[in-house]
């Protein structure tokens, strides 16, 4: 006799409560870790002094550019003047801390599993997503501040002071692109974590392209993380050798892959427009803030001009090299025996290319602020500008051609290699 269906019980994977604690913990583990490192960051870069208790505005700001939101400047100083304010960038290390913690979690209920269907992977999506939408609200509810700007003893501090034109400049999270692009990064985090993740099963219709992704996907993802560590590990060694304690917390907290990230890109070949302002000080390495600082115009940054500043950067080179070497090999290790060199390099250079276009896409920095009293002036002379945007395009054609290298030769060298397949 046939025993009855078994009901779900509160631990089954499938149990309506149980997913939708899966979903509650993925999306609280992300929030905490970025967090957690952006407050540390923000303490180390010395935010806990701002005036107005503004740390946990500033805080939630971080946050916000970390998913990809947007955070609106805004200022003003009475009829008399006012002021101008703008801020682009991505502070990869809570990002990259946010995207670890939600991958692991969200991944961890399926790693054990040998099918999943389509229908419940989209449950497992749209549940996260749902959560974390509410969390994008609340923490851009927060992001909201303003601060009044001490111009000092300066000649046009006086000016103001005799006006009343004190300038104040405020910020506050914008909802409505927040929330549509903290869900798409969301959306992409959890579908490069599939497409990475050989343990996690995919739905039967995407069985036929996991041979071709993840590998590579893979591949890329070892490099972007390697490069994270060795960069851990100069800012270590910095900080033993040369001090400045606080600014080297305040970067690898906040900056670490921005650094670690433009180092590969420039060592492929790649190439950043930007400009820093003399009066503004920046935690760079000495030899980008040197080629960073013209009077006018843009400086070009990539191997050539830092070398000329520092003789070591011509290192950024061999280490590209071995680092896609290593990618070649691990994709061609990874993938199915009796795969040709040539189609490891067709995958690998796709997936170096979309690796350059993120990296460039997340490394730009725009970022200004200026005064105008009375309609005098563009905005430019109080605070100017930082700018550092990459030649994408230039990084296209190098992904393409670095990843068909690095992907065939890759194969040659793993073909002797035990590989997945064989007997």
């Amino acid at each position: 006799m046939s025993q009855p269906p078994r009901a779900a019980a509160p631990g089954d994977a499938h149990h309506p409560l149980r997913a939708w604690w899966d979903a509650f913990a993925a999306v609280a583990a992300g929030v905490a870790a970025m967090a957690v490192v952006a407050a540390l960051g923000l303490w180390a870069a010395g935010a806990e002094g701002l005036p107005g208790g503004a740390f946990p505005s500033v805080l939630a700001a971080t946050l916000v550019t970390a998913v990809g939101g947007s955070v609106e400047l805004s200022g003003g100083a009475g009829f008399f003047a006012r002021t101008g304010a703008s801020l682009d960038v991505v502070p990869l290390s809570v990002t990259l801390a946010g995207a670890l913690a939600v991958a692991v979690v969200f991944l961890l209920p399926l790693r054990h599993r040998a099918v999943a269907s389509g229908g419940e992977l989209l449950g497992r999506i749209a549940r996260t997503a749902l959560l974390w939408l509410v969390a994008l609200v609340l923490i851009t509810l927060a992001a909201r501040h303003t601060f009044r700007i001490d111009l000092g003893d300066s000649l046009i501090g006086d000016i103001g002071a005799a006006l009343g034109a004190t300038p104040v400049v405020g910020f506050r999270a914008a909802m409505g692109p927040t929330l549509g692009l903290g869900l798409l990064w969301l959306l992409v985090l959890l579908a490069l974590a599939v497409a990475v993740s050989r343990k996690t099963p995919l739905p039967s219709r995407l069985l036929r392209f996991q041979d071709a992704v993840r590998p590579a996907a893979f591949a890329m993802l070892v490099v972007l993380l390697a490069y994270v560590v060795v960069g851990l590990v100069v800012g270590v060694v910095v900080l033993c050798t040369r001090g400045h304690t606080a600014e080297t917390f305040a970067v690898l907290l906040l900056g670490l892959p921005d650094l670690a990230w433009l180092a590969f890109g420039v060592g492929l070949g790649g190439t950043w427009d930007g400009r820093v302002p003399d009066a503004i000080g920046l935690p760079f390495p000495e030899a980008l803030a040197a080629v960073l600082r013209v009077k006018h115009g843009t400086a070009a940054v990539n191997v050539s001009s830092l070398a000329e500043q520092d003789g070591r950067a011509w290192l950024l080179v061999a280490l590209a090299v071995v680092a896609l070497l290593a990618a070649g090999f691990v994709t061609a290790v990874r993938s199915p025996a009796g795969t040709p060199p040539w189609r490891h390099g067709v995958r690998l250079a796709v997936a170096l290319a979309v690796t350059l276009l993120a990296v460039g896409a997340l490394t730009r920095i725009s970022a200004r602020f200026g005064l105008s009293l009375l309609g005098v002036g563009d905005l430019g002379g109080f605070g100017g500008e930082v700018l550092l945007r990459p030649r994408l395009w230039t990084l296209l054609g190098l992904g393409l051609l670095w990843g068909a290298i690095a992907g065939t030769l890759g194969g040659v060298l793993a073909w002797r290699v035990h590989r997945r397949g064989e007997l």
